[in-house]
């Protein structure tokens, strides 16, 4: 398996429990924090706890995903080129870029005749 490989199942995996946190998440005080709240003072284990493991999962994963894809574009960059890349990058400068035939026209003339 290719680093590009385990690079790219590791963000995917990040990516998708991070978006999982974001959604359990909600601004307005709901979400999975306020179904812990109940109605009493008995609260097994707090919605301030649940909102602050919610705020540093989703910071933490973040943050992961960051690192992951700054390794990966290390990581990618630093592996070998094959024999079809290199191919491609013989054709790519075989073919000449086509120049555009250079026009010379008098139009200074053209403009100070109709100026005056």
């Amino acid at each position: 398996m290719s680093t590009f490989t385990i690079f790219l199942a590791l963000i995917v995996i990040v990516a998708f429990l991070l978006i999982v946190v974001i959604m359990v998440q909600n601004p307005k005080g709901g979400g999975l924090s306020s179904s812990f709240g109940g109605g009493g003072t008995q609260q097994i284990g707090g919605v301030k706890k649940t909102t602050d493991f919610l705020d540093k999962s989703t910071w933490t994963l973040a943050g992961l995903l960051l690192a992951l894809i700054l390794l990966s574009n290390v990581a990618i960059n630093r592996s070998t080129t094959t024999a079809d890349s290199k191919a491609l990058d013989q054709d790519q400068t075989a073919v000449p870029a086509p120049q555009v035939p250079a026009q010379t026209t008098n139009n200074t003339a053209t403009v100070k005749d109709s100026v005056k």
